[in-house]
Formats: C-alpha cells, structure tokens, sequence
C-alpha cells in the first residue's frame, strides 16, 4: 500500500470490484500521473477539462501511442464514473486509433532454431508459447492444474480481460513437463516445511488453509526465490518474472541468423499464423487465442497472403 489514503482507498475498492492485480497497477498508475499532471490538485476538484488535456498532453507532448492514451482514459473513466460517480461526459475529442500492423512471425524451422540453443526450463516455455498460442504471462502462471493430458488440453486461468479459455498442448511435451512436474513437486514439499507455498488466488487461502501443500496448486514455472504475496504480504513462492524469459530470447536470437524484430508475443503470432497455413478454420483459431472479435484474429490471413484461412485458387486443384 502507499502513503497516501486517498490511492488506497482506490486500491481497496478495486479489489472489492475484483479487478485484477495488473489492472489495479494499470490504474493506480495512470491516476498518479494524472494527479502530478495537475500539481499535486485532487481529482474530485477536477473533471472533464482537465482529462481531456491530460489525453492531449499524451498524445502531443509524450507521443504516447493509441493504446497507451485509451489505457490512459480507462483509468480515468473507472475513477470518475465509477469511483466518484462523476461521469465525465463527452470529452469532446477523438481518440486516436491504432494502425493495424502485420505481425512479424517465424516460420517452424526458426521456431526450432531457436528453442533449441536454450536451456530446458527456457525450451519448455518458448514451445508452450508456441504449441498453445499462450502469452507469456498466460504461460508463466500456469499451475500443475491447468494440464489436461486427457483431452490434450490446457487450461488458461485468467488470460486477457480476466477470462478463461482452453487451448491445445502438444502430446510432445508430455516427458518434459513430467519431469519440470516432478522438481516443482519436490520444490514444494521443501517450502511446506517452512510453512510456505505456491501463492494462490486473493482469498482462496483463507477459505482452504491447507491448499498450499496441495501439487495441483504448484506453479509450473516457480520463482527462485520466496517473496510476500502481492496482495496479502504474506510469504510465498511466485511464479517465474518475465524479465530473465525475454533476456534468454535475446541472447538466443543473438547466436542465430534470424534477423527479425522477434519478441516472446511473435511465438503466439506464430502459433496461429502455423494453424491457419495448415487449414485450421479461423473461428476455432479464434478460440483457441481467446479473441472476443473475429476481426483481431483476421490479421494472420494477411501474413500468409490469403483473404481467409484455407483460400486458395481454383486453379491450384486442377493444375
């Protein structure tokens, strides 16, 4: 919590509202900003006005881009509208929109090429990211649970806009994850003698006491270290930070030949740019990345240079 009563109010009611912990971030941080921008004035003093120059501010003097600015306005619109029950109206200004860009994707053998120089806990989750089309933080939270080997499936807790969805595992992975299953296993039985564990969803551990000895609750991808609970302070071990997963791409990259802009995000691009060249329809591509709007998923027919997945020309059939 921070010094000042006012940001933890907010922080309070969010978690009432159950927001999650990356929105709660996400908005506490945009309202700070907010609040600097206006010399340190209160935000019930001010109103639409003075957001509407904060939005340009973004966009002309920081050059933030269009997501930034409409991230920038969520958290503005949750603290008036919601919060105060001030709504702001019309702001009288057009928000910027986005180019629609086509994402960089890598073809199978640099797929390959690249997992293979890394080390197996590295491997294992660049091959989920791009065998189940799983962002990276959607993988990293990933908790001995959410495998299904049964229906060759897993689980995705909480992915973007707080929602669940199943997706594909490859039956290839199976001995690896077996075997990463079995040291975080062994990781937790060690931790439970100290009376700690895996950190588990806000509350949970107050209703079941004992579900941080349970393995269905381990991580896959445990940190190395313990840390306080990012809610309740409590001592536990967390998941693995993205920050040493995007390092090892980097120097990964770095010993290849691949010279495209690649980031841990081209791996989920791959994934369904993979399945679309193979004739997978676009509405099950849809669902396996958990895309609300068909239209988002569309951007991968452009990378393959068809209007839609599976097209091709009538004449290939006869020729």
């Amino acid at each position: 919590m921070s010094s000042s009563p006012f940001l933890n109010n907010i922080r309070r009611f969010l978690r009432v509202q159950q927001y999650s912990l990356r929105t709660e971030k996400t908005y506490i941080g945009w309202i700070k900003q907010f609040i600097y921008f206006n010399k340190r004035q209160h935000p019930k003093s001010l109103g639409a006005p003075e957001v509407r120059l904060f939005l340009d501010h973004l966009a002309n003097d920081k050059h933030v881009t269009p997501n930034t600015q409409r991230t920038a306005l969520n958290a503005l619109s949750f603290l008036y509208n919601i919060y105060f029950k001030q709504p702001l109206g019309d702001l009288g200004f057009r928000r910027a929109s986005a180019k629609q860009r086509v994402p960089v994707v890598l073809s199978k053998e640099e797929v390959a090429e690249l997992i293979r120089t890394m080390t197996q806990v590295n491997q294992l989750i660049f091959s989920l990211l791009y065998g189940s089309g799983l962002r990276i933080s959607e993988c990293l939270r990933v908790r001995i649970k959410d495998i299904d080997w049964n229906n060759k499936a897993l689980i995705v807790r909480s992915g973007k806009g707080d929602k669940d969805r199943v997706t594909l595992i490859s039956h290839h992975l199976k001995p690896a994850i077996d075997k990463q299953i079995d040291i975080v296993i062994k990781l937790q039985i060690n931790d439970n003698k100290q009376g700690v564990g895996p950190s588990l969803p806000y509350a949970l551990s107050k209703k079941y006491p004992n579900a941080y000895r349970q393995p269905a609750w381990m991580f896959i991808f445990p940190s190395t270290q313990l840390c306080p609970h990012p809610l309740t302070g409590e001592l536990c071990r967390h998941h693995l930070h993205s920050s040493p997963i995007r390092k090892a791409l980097n120097r990964a990259l770095a010993s290849t030949n691949i010279f495209k802009k690649v980031n841990c995000h081209t791996f989920r691009h791959s994934f369904a740019t993979a399945l679309l060249q193979s004739g997978t329809d676009i509405r099950t591509v849809q669902s396996l990345l958990g895309h609300s709007d068909l239209r988002t998923t569309q951007i991968y027919t452009h990378v393959i240079g068809q209007h839609y997945a599976g097209t091709t020309s009538p004449l290939d059939a006869i020729v």
